[in-house]
């Protein structure tokens, strides 16, 4: 299955996998690289040596390409930028903040540039100025989210630029993957899917909620005070919203909220740690191998799209 993004990252398949904060590590991503798709190690919340430690971790599990994501908004991007070159992996993710000032840096280290952008106007200012890809991110997805859908998004942006775009938020199956490829993307981003992997480190009840739960069990927090986080329902979540609708102080709702995106998949206290997840849930009903994941996804997607034949 080859498109213009397997040829860019050396990879197998069109599949990368989304950097959730606090699940993505390096054992992840070498799993999914591993078995032909993209890895990415999240850096969000984490210390640089932590980062440093995890790419070294990946690749003694895995010499196929991978890539670190990093929040441009942490206090420490600066490091991790610096790590990420020093190590050379096959590419970046870019979220959160300003890409452009880290772009010649990046590819002066043989760091290929995947901004992850919300819109039209922003997937054009980073095409025209020297990305090598970008992700456009639907409201579907889990974590921090934009306010347009993944459709709405792949129908506007991919006419506008000539660099390959991957689509995410709300792929979970290989007929998404077909359907995106059909729509024109080089490639599909999965999250929520690899959360509910045999090699994903987070904690065995956070997994167990995606597994658990239904189409319509996702929330979104933030939606009043502009930073959007969608994640699956719970006395968090619920707690949060009720004092949203009060019109709460920002102080009062962020102290709510600190540090409950680590202590779900870390801790796994899932009632008042949230666990970000996108929202196509009732398709994930087991916890499968990377490998197995992506050979199923694989499968259904040619599947899918030689069944589509019969209706053109």
């Amino acid at each position: 299955m080859q498109t213009k993004l397997t040829e860019l990252l050396g990879i197998e398949y069109p599949i990368v996998q989304g950097a959730m904060a606090w699940v993505a590590d390096g054992e992840l991503a070498a799993a999914v690289s591993e078995a032909g798709g993209a890895g990415t190690i999240a850096a969000a919340g984490r210390e640089a040596q932590w980062v440093k430690n995890e790419i070294q971790t990946a690749e003694e599990l895995t010499d196929q390409p991978f890539g670190v994501n990093i929040m441009l908004m942490a206090d420490n991007s600066e490091q991790i930028v610096d790590v990420v070159c020093e190590a050379g992996v096959e590419y970046a993710t870019l979220g959160a903040g300003n890409p452009l000032p880290y772009f010649e840096k990046l590819h002066d280290a043989g760091v290929k540039v995947i901004p992850v952008v919300p819109n039209v106007k922003l997937a054009k200012r980073v095409a025209d100025n020297g990305a090598d890809a970008i992700i456009i991110e639907g409201m579907e997805a889990g974590g921090h989210i934009g306010n347009l859908s993944t459709m709405s998004l792949m129908t506007q942006v991919i006419p506008e630029v000539d660099i390959p775009v991957i689509a995410a938020g709300g792929f979970a199956d290989g007929r998404g993957l077909a359907a995106a490829l059909v729509m024109g993307v080089s490639g599909v981003q999965m999250g929520t899917r690899f959360y509910a992997s045999e090699e994903c480190n987070a904690h065995p009840k956070a997994k167990q909620e995606i597994i658990a739960a239904d189409d319509t069990d996702t929330v979104v927090t933030g939606l009043i005070t502009g930073h959007p986080v969608r994640g699956i329902n719970n006395s968090l979540a619920e707690k949060y919203l009720e004092l949203e609708q009060k019109c709460e102080s920002l102080s009062t709702l962020e102290e709510l909220v600190e540090g409950t995106s680590r202590i779900a998949p870390q801790e796994g206290d899932v009632d008042w740690g949230f666990v970000q997840a996108g929202q196509s849930l009732k398709t994930i009903k087991e916890i499968k191998s990377c490998s197995e994941i992506i050979r199923t996804i694989v499968n259904d997607a040619g599947e899918a799209l030689s069944t589509a034949q019969k209706f053109i």
